[in-house]
């Protein structure tokens, strides 16, 4: 199948879970994952009208979405992967979106390139729920004084919109779900708490994304039932 006939299926899926989780229909938007697929892979999906990107790597994703802008092409991109400081310069330029903010440090470096260039831009707080990878916010006291720097407009530069996670690898439903109850709760909790609208749950992933829109995603990430294997 074309990439255009994998998003057209892809999105029916989505559409078809929003339903049977009693949501509106499009309350839950598509990130495609073209991490590690090639520039012209992406300009396929655009012009099948996909407008919503993820990258894992800052590198990958500043070279091949630079591109695109210079062709004229209109997109959305969000930073998915673990984000080291000395790279948040380069994402700012290109990113809409930093998705996995995982210390208070690279807060605080978003915030100083943003401010070089003048540019806002969101980000979404990653919370660590699955224990096959270390990124992510452990320590819920360090999540919630994030939460605070923000809603005290600490950073100028950057809107909190929500928050971010990887479910366990496993194949057990009730412990998918139970990681995305998780992240659910603490976005409920704390955008009360503080007074701050968070409005976004990116969990949800090729394996997963159903049971992840049951429990209330706004944005899924995938990328392989798109685009095929890695390359």
């Amino acid at each position: 199948m074309s990439i255009a006939e994998n998003l057209a299926q892809v999105n029916a899926s989505i559409r078809s879970a929003e339903a049977a989780a009693g949501r509106s229909s499009e309350s839950v938007r598509l990130l495609a994952v073209s991490k590690f697929h090639p520039l012209e892979s992406v300009i396929e999906a655009i012009e099948a009208g996909q407008r919503f990107f993820g990258e894992n790597r800052v590198q990958e994703a500043f070279s091949k979405f630079s591109e695109l802008l210079s062709r004229g092409y209109d997109f959305d991109l969000h930073i998915i992967g673990t984000l080291q400081r000395n790279k948040v310069r380069d994402a700012v330029k290109i990113a809409s979106c930093i998705e996995s903010v995982d210390r208070i440090v690279v807060l605080e470096e978003i915030e100083r390139q943003c401010a070089k260039i003048s540019k806002n831009i969101d980000v979404l707080l990653e919370v660590h729920t699955g224990e096959e990878t270390k990124a992510g916010f452990t320590d819920s006291a360090e999540l919630e004084r994030a939460i605070s720097l923000c809603a005290q407009k600490t950073y100028p530069h950057i809107t909190l919109t929500g928050l971010m996670t990887m479910a366990p690898n496993t194949d057990n439903e009730e412990e998918i779900r139970r990681s995305f109850r998780i992240i659910r709760g603490l976005r409920d909790t704390f955008s009360e708490k503080y007074a701050i609208s968070l409005p976004e749950l990116s969990m949800g992933m090729s394996g997963d994304y159903p049971l992840a829109i049951a429990e209330g995603a706004t944005i899924v990430r995938i990328g392989s039932a798109i685009f095929g294997a890695r390359q």
